[in-house]
């Protein structure tokens, strides 16, 4: 009597290891862009803080990033995942805005642009890529 595993065993298992292999690194890769958005609620939580700060003084929003006291850049560069906006033309309201660079942010860049917004008034969070 032979003991030991067929080769189709023995191929089954190393398809059925690689399948699970493949949908690890898929939850790997999400979470670590999931942890790349803190980076984002941190500076956008910096900007509403500023933009309540405005609010107060000048009772409107305002839409120029060089009116509030952030370190938060308008375009992508290679220090951030994110590049930043702010649109607040409502008395009422305003949203401060998050855009993942496709390039020429701090690598790795990412291959589907998602955003992070915070509404000011609100503090209500939203997103398209569900990383908030």
């Amino acid at each position: 009597m032979k003991r030991g595993f067929t080769l189709l065993e023995l191929v089954v298992v190393i398809i059925i290891i690689g399948i699970l292999g493949a949908l690890g690194f898929v939850q790997y890769a999400k979470t670590l862009e999931k942890g790349r958005t803190a980076e984002s609620k941190e500076i956008l939580g910096q900007i509403r803080k500023a933009e309540e700060a405005y609010y107060q003084e000048n009772g409107v929003y305002t839409t120029s990033m060089a009116d509030l006291c952030v370190n938060a850049p308008t375009a992508c560069t290679t220090t951030h995942y994110f590049s930043y906006s702010s649109s607040g033309t409502a008395l009422t309201d305003g949203v401060g805005a998050a855009l993942r660079c496709t390039t020429g942010g701090k690598t790795p860049n990412v291959g589907t642009l998602y955003t992070v917004n915070v509404t000011y008034a609100t503090g209500a969070w939203a997103g398209s890529a569900g990383y908030y």
